[in-house]
Formats: structure tokens, C-alpha cells, sequence
């Protein structure tokens, strides 16, 4: 049965949505406030009906319903939505806050509501493929991972960097370890405005020994979204800003002889994987589990990653 979905907000990120989702044939509705924009949309997409009301399009009842609006205004949409035991992608961050999330997860269980959280990149086909390369254990035993997330901009006033780009990366790091952080270290630096990070490190302890640590900066000379993991028996990068978007694999680890530490090198290998687009893949998935559960970017994963959000904004505020 064709699905019929509502997308929540039409700004930068929203517009992906109304577009991709019109090219799986999914497109529904468009709830927009400003009634400029929204016409606009309503010439380009012409079989969507359009609100600036929400309420007028939650009672139209649609199977899903994307929510790309400023993070201050998901907890209030969100839960007007899942009262109403409908089905919600949201955007990330889930909510400003741990509480906020952790009440909307419950709504959407006491309504039988399925609730999903958009990080987006843990349906990147190369994130998919880092983690099937770890669990055959490509790379033996995992040691750690870390993430570099950089650029010169987009500087925000009321956040702090990691706020802003370190959702992405905490989220992959949980689905790369199957876990949530035990530990979590952190310090930033404000160099552009008082009281806002234009730069964090954090470091994570995962159970079994992992580690993780992630670098983000919008104060940097070039960009880079690199990611490398570590293990006994090999290593793994992949740096998203590139053209080429390659998964090296490094034959090369660290063994004792003799009780001397000697390193043990082997070509190196690029490992091939589907090129597919992460928010086609994403939305299609959400499209496809409106009727069962939720199981990759659930809403108590994205709970998660608020709370992580927030312990380290205590940390990196101290």
C-alpha cells in the first residue's frame, strides 16, 4: 500500500525532505508557516495539499509525518503529533532536552505511535558498511574510534559547536559499538563569542574497553568529516568531505615478539560499498516501518544522544 506522509516545516533541511520523499511518490502534504514559501511549493509539487495550520493537516490523519523545524519547536509538535498515536520522523536533535525526549518516547509508546529520530548518517551506505566490516570482524577486536567533524562555519550564536555537529557523530558511534557511552569527558574553547564553543574534544568510554573521542570545530582551514576505527587486527577510515568518499582498509597492526612491540604491515585495501543517497535510504526506511518497529534511529536512541548532548554542554561550560 502507498504511503501517504506530511512533511512539517519547509526551510533547508525540509525542502530535502519534501523533494525526495515527492520522488518515492510519498509526498502528501506540506505544513509551512510562511504562506510564500509555501505556495512555492504547492506550484512545484502540485499532487501535495498544503497547510500553514498543523492542526488542520494532523486531522487529515496521514501514515507519517516529518518533522524539519527549529529544534526548540520539537517537543510541542512532537507531542501533539504522538497524543494523537501517529507516526513521527524527527529531525535532529529529538528535543532541547533529555526530559523532553524521554517524555516524548513514552507518548509515543502509550499511543502505539512509532516515533523515529533523523541522524541521517546511520544510513549512510559507507557508515552501513564500517559496521558490517566491524561485526565479521574485519578489524578483530575494536579498540576505538574518532570522529572529526570541520569546517570554517556555519558559526551559530545561541549554540555551541558541538551542539550544532556533534549529534551526527555521537549517534554513529553508538551504532558502530552497538552501546551508549559509560564515561564521557569533555573540553571546548570559545574564541568568537563568550559562553558559545567554537571548538570541543570529547572523549568517550564505551563498555568492553572501547573508546571513542570526537573533534568538532566550525573554526577550521578546511573541512573534514573523518572517521577511523581502530582494532587488533586492522583499521578503517573514511572521510565523508572528500570527492572520492572511499573506506580505506590498513592491513596493519601492533604484535609482541618476544616481548617487543613490532608493528605488522600488509597493502592496504579499498573496500567497495553501494553508493546510495542517506536520506533516500533514511526515509524510505521510516516510510517502510510505519505499520512495525522502529529498530535503527529509534526514539530512545535519539534520547540518547540528547543526554550525551547535554552532559557535555555541562562539561565544556564549567
Amino acid at each position: 500500500m502507498e504511503k501517504r506522509i506530511c512533511v512539517i516545516g519547509g526551510g533547508r533541511w525540509g525542502k530535502n525532505h519534501i523533494k525526495t520523499l515527492s520522488g518515492m511518490g510519498c509526498l502528501a502534504a506540506i505544513v509551512e508557516s510562511n504562506a510564500e514559501r509555501l505556495n512555492n511549493f504547492l506550484t512545484q509539487y502540485p499532487s501535495a495539499k498544503g497547510f500553514t495550520d498543523i492542526d488542520e493537516a494532523i486531522a487529515e490523519r496521514y501514515d507519517g509525518y516529518t518533522v524539519a523545524v527549529p529544534a526548540e519547536l520539537h517537543f510541542d509538535i512532537g507531542e501533539k503529533l504522538l497524543k494523537k498515536g501517529l507516526n513521527v520522523l524527527m529531525e535532529k536533535p529529538m528535543t532541547m532536552t533529555a526530559q523532553e525526549s524521554e517524555q516524548l518516547v513514552k507518548i509515543a509508546k502509550d499511543n502505539n505511535a512509532r516515533l523515529m529520530v533523523g541522524h541521517v548518517l546511520l544510513f549512510h551506505p559507507a557508515i552501513r558498511k564500517i559496521k558490517e566490516l566491524i561485526g565479521c570482524k574485519k578489524i578483530g577486536k575494536l579498540y576505538y574510534i574518532y570522529s572529526n567533524r570541520l569546517n570554517l562555519g556555519t558559526v551559530r550564536t545561541e549554540e555551541s559547536v558541538f551542539a550544532s555537529f556533534a549529534p551526527h557523530d555521537i549517534s554513529v558511534l553508538d551504532y558502530l559499538t552497538d552501546s551508549h557511552a559509560t564515561q564521557i569527558e569533555a573540553k571546548g574553547e570559545c574564541f568568537l563569542q563568550k559562553n558559545v564553543c567554537d571548538c570541543t574534544v570529547t572523549q568517550l568510554e564505551y563498555p568492553d574497553n572501547v573508546h571513542g573521542h570526537i573533534f568538532v570545530s566550525w573554526l577550521h582551514p578546511f573541512k573534514q568529516q573523518l572517521l577511523v576505527v581502530v582494532g587488533s587486527e586492522g583499521m578503517i577510515s573514511f572521510d565523508d568531505a572528500t570527492t572520492e568518499k572511499e573506506i580505506h582498509f590498513y592491513n596493519k597492526k601492533i604484535e609482541f615478539q618476544n616481548g617487543i612491540p613490532a608493528k605488522v604491515e600488509q597493502p592496504d585495501e579499498i573496500i567497495a560499498y553501494e553508493k546510495k543517497m542517506p536520506l533516500e535510504e533514511e526515509l524510505h526506511y521510516f516510510v517502510s516501518h510505519t505499520d512495525s518497529e522502529i529498530e535503527i534511529n529509534s526514539g530512545k536512541a535519539g534520547l540518547e544522544v540528547v543526554r550525551i548532548l547535554e552532559q557535555v554542554q555541562k562539561l565544556i561550560n564549567k
